[in-house]
């Protein structure tokens, strides 16, 4: 009984580089994330040169330039999002990634993981921020129409600063 459990022990332990698929394929989101950012951010810097160019200044010509590299931002934090996603399973479930450390061994704390709470926590960070710039991108595009609507922004503007506080406060064990 000893051979067939220490052979499904063997078996069970080296299904972990399944992990390896989510891995390559996050990754691979990433470098799709970061192109099509990069290409919105190209298309903007295009979009004002011509503007600048034949001398016209469109009506929301601010709004569209400033949403263009809102927009941009928020898919490179998406792409941060899935390489960090990526390299914490990889360490997790596979091996520690040598090349992140420096030459007295010491790990790269940027992006170095240790259990899938850390996991959890830097990835849920980086979200909070793509939700708060898109809620920014979301102000730059409407219209307020009176005293009331601009007290409910600076109450959601408060209301964003004060949640950031206190996320900043999560994991600093003082």
């Amino acid at each position: 009984m000893n051979l067939i459990e220490n052979i499904f022990e063997h078996g069970l332990w080296s299904s972990r580089f399944m992990i390896v698929l989510a891995v390559i394929f996050g990754l691979i989101g990433a470098i799709l994330l970061f192109t099509v950012a990069s290409f919105d951010v190209y298309n903007t810097a295009a979009y004002v040169i011509n503007t600048y160019a034949t001398h016209a200044h469109p009506e929301h010509f601010h709004e569209e330039v400033v949403g263009g590299i809102i927009g941009a931002v928020d898919l490179y934090l998406i792409g941060v999002i899935m390489i960090i996603f990526s390299f914490g399973l990889y360490e997790l479930f596979i091996s520690d990634i040598d090349p992140a450390k420096d030459e007295h061994g010491s790990e790269n704390q940027l992006l170095a993981v240790h259990s899938l709470d850390q996991l959890k926590d830097k990835i849920s960070k980086v979200i909070v921020m793509v939700l708060v710039v898109g809620f920014f991108q979301k102000v730059g595009h409407t219209v307020f129409n009176g005293a009331l609507e601009l007290l409910y922004l600076a109450l959601s503007i408060t209301a964003v600063a004060v949640g950031l506080y206190f996320l900043s406060k999560v994991g600093h064990h003082e």
